[in-house]
């Protein structure tokens, strides 16, 4: 039976090594010449992590589908942007275009991560931030719960009557931004319930996602802290006797297909069809021959020492 104070941390794995890769020099190589700095930095922002924030749980979590369906057909333009090669039908997974030396250091991630004994998870035609946000919902009211990620979409997720909070790590892992409702309410006058509706009006074009025309983020923030959510606001726009602007009710009046469309998009799925796993952190690596051979293939001993004494040292 799991003890209440176990604090649960979900790693956005995409999130970690997209961040190592363009934050560590591609001229770390493995013996044979490939670069390994997606492999490097990643294992060593897990270790980090471990070390800093002494998690006794801990899942690192991949898209099964970067770009779901359910999400497209309500929004097409849902990061289209990011498409390399569209797949033949819609039933089809699109290929997200991904650095060309990256690519084959995704597969040595995993397998780092499996022979150390760290838990992965993924769920069938779901996105990472499905999959955080499930196991997050599950733990949530047990344990605290960490979410790591830069991707502010999973601000939505904090919650401190629960004891769940982002570590953002924008500005690298080692100066993170830890994110609570109480730091929600001063960057946006907002709590964590309220970030799915004030993103959907905001917009995000690095997702593809419009917004409403004319709503910027402090105006955004400032309907949502005024009528609630996303309904509220959009009552507003209704409502001769409410105190929006004509030209910002004619806006959000416009924009009712996106709106109606735009939730499915932005909010995440907290019941995705997650596996139980064993996520416990370990003290002492899985499998010790397996590990040691990766470390020896692409020169990653460093970074691997490093992982095995954070397992090692770690508190409770």
């Amino acid at each position: 039976m799991a003890n209440p104070e176990e604090r649960l941390m979900v790693l956005d794995t995409p999130t970690l090594y997209f961040r190592a890769f363009f934050g560590v020099p591609e001229s770390i190589k493995s013996p044979d010449g490939m670069p390994v700095n997606a492999i490097r930095g990643t294992v060593d922002f897990v270790s980090h992590l471990i070390t800093a924030y002494q998690p006794d749980r801990i899942v690192a979590c991949f898209d099964a589908d970067w770009r779901p369906a359910f999400r497209v057909e309500a929004i097409a333009s849902y990061k289209a942007h990011r498409v390399l090669t569209p797949g033949p039908t819609a039933q089809d997974v699109d290929v997200e275009e991904v650095p060309d030396t990256l690519t084959p250091q995704i597969p040595v991630i995993e397998a780092v991560l499996d022979a150390a004994g760290i838990a992965r998870a993924a769920a069938p035609g779901f996105e990472a931030d499905d999959v955080l946000a499930t196991l997050a919902e599950r733990w949530a009211g047990r344990g605290p719960v960490d979410v790591v990620t830069m991707d502010r979409d999973l601000y939505q997720l904090v919650d401190d009557g629960r004891g769940v909070r982002v570590l953002n790590i924008g500005k690298g892992v080692a100066k993170l931004e830890v994110v609570t409702d109480a730091v929600l309410h001063e960057k946006y006058g907002i709590a964590g319930r309220d970030y799915a509706d004030f993103a959907a009006l905001r917009g995000d074009p690095s997702d593809g996602l419009p917004g409403v025309s004319g709503i910027g983020e402090k105006t955004a923030a400032a309907m949502i802290a005024a009528y609630g959510d996303l309904a509220g606001v959009r009552a507003a726009a209704l409502d001769p006797a409410s105190a929006l602007k004509p030209a910002q009710r004619t806006r959000i009046v416009e924009a009712a297909g996106y709106l109606d469309a735009a939730p499915t998009v932005v909010r995440v799925v907290r019941d995705a069809p997650v596996v139980e796993h064993d996520d416990r952190v370990p003290r002492t690596v899985k499998d010790p021959v397996a590990l040691a051979a990766l470390a020896e293939k692409y020169g990653l001993k460093t970074a691997v020492a490093r992982l095995e004494k954070a397992l090692a040292e770690r508190s409770g």
